[in-house]
């Protein structure tokens, strides 16, 4: 059986219970029989692939190549995993590189099956290396079965210190949260922005995150995002704005229930009196 993480309360209670609790539920969770049994088995035989076709041959293997990247959605998508590791990232029209995800492409890239002629399935810590990131991504999937957004919380946390550290560009950094569905909903969320954002030109969203950054943390410039506490900033903003959304909804809905109840009680009444007064 698996360790189910406990998250007890949401908001910032929620997560503020998390904080104190993920490195001990975490390893509880690692520590559970099927994930142990799915890690050691990757471990153990990733060294003998040599091809993007053994490796989504091998249901295993796979389920914990795309878990590392959070794309274990796409495990019975067989031909387009396939694809999009054989085509690798090097050439501007692969297909890794066409895609609005960009976790394809670093699950590409990890992989090297299209870059490179021999790929890092051969490197003798490549399994040790993908297990980590497996863990990480399925304990994260297990919050999330409790509440989404803490899930999305702990991503961003990861994800945006690993970019802001990065190399890159500061544009290019930008565009990996545009590019990144789960990181771009946590911006879009914190910074209040409408769902119909993702509809207008990619550069006009660009220059909104920015504006929006400068406000909320005094730089435009990715590089804030390497101070652990202005992401975590950032997350409470979500994580705020996600309940009062919630909440909102919630009324909403009470509201309608309300109303459709009120509706279907004076319908009954006036249908009673008629029948009364024949």
């Amino acid at each position: 059986m698996t360790y189910a993480p406990v998250v007890p309360l949401s908001g910032l209670a929620g997560w503020r219970f998390l904080q104190r609790t993920a490195d001990q539920q975490e390893k509880a969770f690692s520590a559970s029989a099927d994930i142990q049994r799915d890690t050691d088995y990757f471990k153990a035989k990733i060294g003998e692939i040599d091809t993007a076709e053994q490796l989504v041959a091998d249901r295993r293997l796979l389920r914990v190549a795309l878990g590392a990247f959070g794309l274990q959605d796409d495990i019975q998508n067989r031909y387009f995993i396939c694809k999009i590791l054989e085509d690798g990232t090097l050439n501007t029209d692969a297909l890794a590189n066409r895609l609005a995800d960009d976790r394809y492409k670093a699950f590409s890239s990890a992989f090297g099956f299209g870059n490179f002629d021999t790929p890092s399935t051969k490197i003798s810590d490549f399994g040790d290396e993908i297990v980590a990131k497996f863990r990480k991504q399925q304990f994260e999937a297990a919050v999330g079965e409790q509440d989404n957004s803490m899930r999305l919380a702990l991503n961003a946390m990861r994800e945006l210190g690993d970019i802001a550290g990065g190399s890159a560009g500061d544009r290019t950094k930008w565009f990996k949260v545009l590019g990144t569905p789960p990181l771009r909903q946590v911006f879009e969320t914190a910074f209040g922005l409408p769902s119909s954002f993702a509809q207008i030109d990619i550069d006009k969203q660009l220059e909104i995150f920015r504006d929006r950054a400068e406000s909320a943390f005094g730089s435009a410039g990715f590089d804030v995002f390497q101070d652990e506490a202005q992401r975590e900033v950032l997350v409470q903003k979500f994580l705020v704005r996600s309940q009062i959304d919630d909440i909102t909804a919630a009324g909403t809905t009470s509201s309608a229930l309300t109303i459709m109840q009120s509706n279907v009680a004076f319908a009954r009444s006036l249908r009673a009196n008629f029948w009364a007064n024949r």
